[in-house]
Parts: C-alpha cells; sequence; structure tokens
C-alpha cells in the first residue's frame, strides 16, 4: 500500500503547485486596470509614441517594474504612489525630445511623488487646469534642471495643500511667484533656485511653521525682506543669496534659534550688521558677501562674535566694512573659513589670536587698509598655502617670508657702534649668517637707510652685499 500512498501524495502536491502557479500567473494583488491605462499613456507623452508599455511592462508594479515607479496597495489593488521622469538613474526612462503631458497623469489618484529631471528641454509652458487633481494625496513635486519650462509657475499648484516638499530648481521659470504658494504651509522644505523669478518675496510665512529649507537663491526678486521670515520657527537653511534684495537686515531673523545656514551674498543689502546675528548661535554657516552693508566705524567690532561658537564658515567680504579686525573672532573654535576681502577695515591684525584657531583652513583679508606687521608663523603660512591672501594692504608688512610672498618684508632695527640701521628682515638675518663668509660669495642689490642720532638720514645703494660702509658722527 505505500505505493498507493506515494502517488496520492504526488498528485495532491502537483495539484497545488498548479493552483500557486494559477494565481501567481494572475498576477496575485492585480494593478487597477484604469490605473495602468493611465500610467502607460502618461509615461508614454514623456518618452514618445514607440514606447509600448503593456508590451514591455505588463506588470509595471510587480514582476516586470518600471524604473521611476513606485506602487502601493489600497484595498486589493495596485496604485502607483512615486513617479520620476527623467534619467536619474542609468535605467530610468529618458525623456523624449517633443514631450507632451497628458491629461492622463492627473488621473493617478493615490500619486504622493512626482519628479521631473531634466526633461523639458525645447520650450514649454505648464497649463495651469488638471494640478488640482493630485491635491488629495500629493506630498512632494520637483521640477529639476529643465531648462525648456518657460513661463510662470501655474496657480494651481497652491492647490496642492498636502504638499511636504516643493523643488522648482534651474529651470526657465520666469515671472512673479504665485500668491496661491501661501497655502502651502505644510512645506517642509521650498526651493525656488535657480530661475527668473521676479517681484517681492511674498510675505506670508507666519503660517509655515514646520518650513525646515527655504532656497529662493538665485533669481531675480527684489524689494526688502519680508517681516514674517521671523515666523518660522522650525527654519533651518535660508539662502537668498544672488537676487536683488535691499533694505535693511529685519531684526525678526534673530527669532530663528534653529538656523544653521544664513546665506544672503550678493544683493543689495545695506544698514551694517545687526546685533541680533548673535542669537542665532546655531549658525554654521552665515554669508552676507557682496551686499554694500558697511555704515559705522564699529561695523565688526559692535557684534559679539564670541556668542557665534558654532560658526564653521563666515564669509564678509566685499561689504564696505570698517573698523578694525575683532579679537573676539579666536573664540569660533570651529571656524573653517573667514573672508574678509576686499572691505575697509583698518588697524593691526590680530595675527597670533587667529593662529589659534584649530580648524581654519582659509584666511582672506586682501584688498583692505590694514596696518602693521604680520605676526604669522611659518608654519601657519604652509598650513594655509594658496588659501591665504593678504595683498592690497599698501601699509601691512609680512616677517616671515612664505612660498608666495604677498606682501613688502617689515623693516627691522639693529644697533652698531651708535648707529641705528633699517633693513628688510631677511637681508637683517641673511648678513648674520654671512659676516664671516668671504665677500665673493654674497651678491645682489639692496638699500638700507642709516638713520644718525643727530636726525640726518640719508639713502645708500649698495651694489655688493660684502662693501662695507664706515660712517663716523
Amino acid at each position: 500500500m505505500s505505493w498507493i500512498h506515494s502517488v496520492l501524495f504526488l498528485c495532491l502536491t502537483l495539484s497545488w503547485c498548479v493552483v500557486v502557479t494559477g494565481d501567481t500567473d494572475d498576477g496575485g494583488a492585480p494593478m487597477d486596470k484604469t490605473e495602468q491605462e493611465a500610467l502607460y499613456s502618461a509615461i508614454q507623452g514623456f518618452v514618445g509614441d514607440s514606447w509600448n508599455g503593456s508590451d514591455l511592462y505588463p506588470d509595471p508594479c510587480g514582476w516586470t517594474p518600471i524604473q521611476g515607479v513606485s506602487c502601493d496597495l489600497y484595498g486589493d489593488l495596485w496604485y502607483v504612489t512615486d513617479l520620476t521622469l527623467g534619467l536619474v538613474h542609468e535605467n530610468s526612462l529618458p525623456c523624449g525630445t517633443s514631450l507632451v503631458i497628458k491629461p492622463e497623469l492627473f488621473k493617478l489618484k493615490h500619486l504622493k511623488s512626482l519628479t521631473f529631471f531634466n526633461c523639458f528641454v525645447s520650450p514649454i509652458t505648464l497649463a495651469k487646469e488638471d494640478w488640482i487633481n493630485l491635491g488629495s494625496n500629493l506630498e512632494s513635486l520637483e521640477f529639476r534642471s529643465n531648462p525648456g519650462l518657460i513661463g510662470g509657475l501655474p496657480e494651481t499648484i497652491g492647490s496642492l495643500t498636502k504638499l511636504k516638499s516643493l523643488v522648482v530648481l534651474e529651470n526657465g521659470f520666469n515671472g512673479k511667484v504665485p500668491a496661491s504658494l501661501c497655502n502651502l504651509t505644510r512645506l517642509q522644505r521650498l526651493v525656488l533656485a535657480g530661475n527668473l523669478f521676479t517681484g517681492t518675496i511674498p510675505d506670508c510665512f507666519n503660517g509655515f511653521k514646520d518650513l525646515l529649507i527655504l532656497d529662493l537663491s538665485r533669481n531675480l526678486f527684489s524689494g526688502t525682506l519680508p517681516l514674517s521670515i521671523g515666523e518660522m520657527v522650525s527654519l533651518l537653511k535660508l539662502d537668498l543669496s544672488n537676487n536683488q534684495i535691499e533694505g535693511e537686515l529685519p531684526q525678526e531673523l534673530g527669532v530663528l534659534k534653529n538656523l544653521t545656514l544664513l546665506d544672503l551674498r550678493n544683493n543689495i543689502i545695506s544698514g551694517g550688521l545687526f546685533e541680533n546675528i548673535v542669537k542665532i548661535r546655531s549658525l554654521t554657516d552665515l554669508v552676507l558677501s557682496g551686499n554694500p552693508m558697511g555704515s559705522d566705524d564699529d561695523d565688526m567690532m559692535g557684534i559679539k562674535w564670541e556668542n557665534l561658537d558654532n560658526l564653521v564658515i563666515l564669509d564678509l567680504s566685499k561689504m564696505g566694512l570698517r573698523g578694525e579686525i575683532p579679537s573676539g573672532l579666536a573664540s569660533l573654535k570651529r571656524l573653517r573659513f573667514l573672508g574678509l576681502n576686499d572691505n575697509n577695515l583698518t588697524g593691526l591684525v590680530p595675527s597670533k589670536e587667529l593662529e589659534t584657531l584649530p580648524c581654519l583652513g582659509a584666511l582672506y583679508i586682501n584688498g583692505n587698509n590694514l596696518t602693521g606687521e604680520l605676526g604669522f608663523s611659518r608654519k601657519f603660512y604652509e598650513k594655509m598655502g594658496t588659501r591665504f591672501k593678504a595683498s592690497k594692504n599698501p601699509n601691512l608688512c609680512q616677517h616671515v617670508v612664505s612660498g608666495s610672498q604677498q606682501l613688502k618684508p617689515c623693516m627691522m632695527e639693529k644697533t652698531e657702534d651708535g648707529l641705528v640701521i633699517k633693513q628688510t628682515w631677511s637681508n637683517l638675518k641673511k648678513e648674520e649668517e654671512k659676516k664671516d663668509e668671504s665677500s665673493s660669495s654674497a651678491m645682489g642689490v639692496m638699500v638700507t637707510r642709516h638713520v644718525l642720532s643727530n636726525g640726518f638720514m640719508w639713502d645708500l645703494l649698495l651694489l655688493e652685499l660684502s662693501l662695507l660702509v664706515v660712517l663716523y658722527y
């Protein structure tokens, strides 16, 4: 009887396998047919009519997935939740040269994320209608590197009230930002950088309590900074650089206690530095360069820089700042980059203090009216290399001769038989090293100034360092 049991067991096994295989061929949990057709049609509009999704990807949410398409189950059916178009990855679907946005795109009713990367090359404007159809679910909308996207940003994008991320980066959009963006109060990231947007920045940020990143850089925004910026209490990064923003920095910026990056470079902001900036103790990057903010003589000295002890990057170049370099900067132990170049700074350079900064890797003080002697060590110059610049300070001199001498050598004094001799530090050192050498080994030209005790002075040109000049009273 054992062989009968074996046969029965084999038959039952085969029967079970057939049933399982049959269920798998049916797709298990199938994709909604209307959803599948809408997906094929939408993609075809971007990659070209020759693309046949039903043949290439008969189960786009299952065993034949499409790169850039993600799905999720709703009930017992699959629906598209994420759609990325463009060559984000090597096997992504490339966009065609003459693409169209088909209305089927907006029938993907469970879509949460939609990204267009380097798709729109030929000029095209986005239609205003249909975007509202995605308002019930869409949380992320991105247009990245699409130079062909021109015209204004559709007003209807403001109806996507569940958006948490809106990235409109490096496209050809222009005109004013639609006022409807003020409705997107759930945003955590708002990036409109690298376009041609004009007009003023909307003053409606009082409702953006969850916003972490605001990047409006590289546009043509004008006018003053809206006071409602201070209402974004969760903000981590604020980048408004490379625009045409004017006026003074609002004191409300000091309320942003979580801010780590403040980049306002290359605008027309004036009125000097504001003291409230030291209240943002979380700052790691403070970039204000290229703004005509210099006004008072104590532009820098009036700021308690030691309070910003988290700073890593401080760029205050090309601002017309006056006064001295504050020694309080030496308290910024995490500082790696310090840019003070092309201002009207005067006084001595706190060399010894700045050299104690353990992380400092770049220092630019060129293009000022600094005076006196640089007291940096040779080791400091070697550490900085080309990342140290001090040139174009007419009354500043340099003791240590580094690999790239940028300043005139400082004059040193020595006394011989009641005679005070002033000459360069480097030549003085050479003279001491060679005082016992033969005169034939010395070459060069040097100008020394001899100052007599009775007040007379004159310059002597020595054609050979070995020439001994004896002066009597």
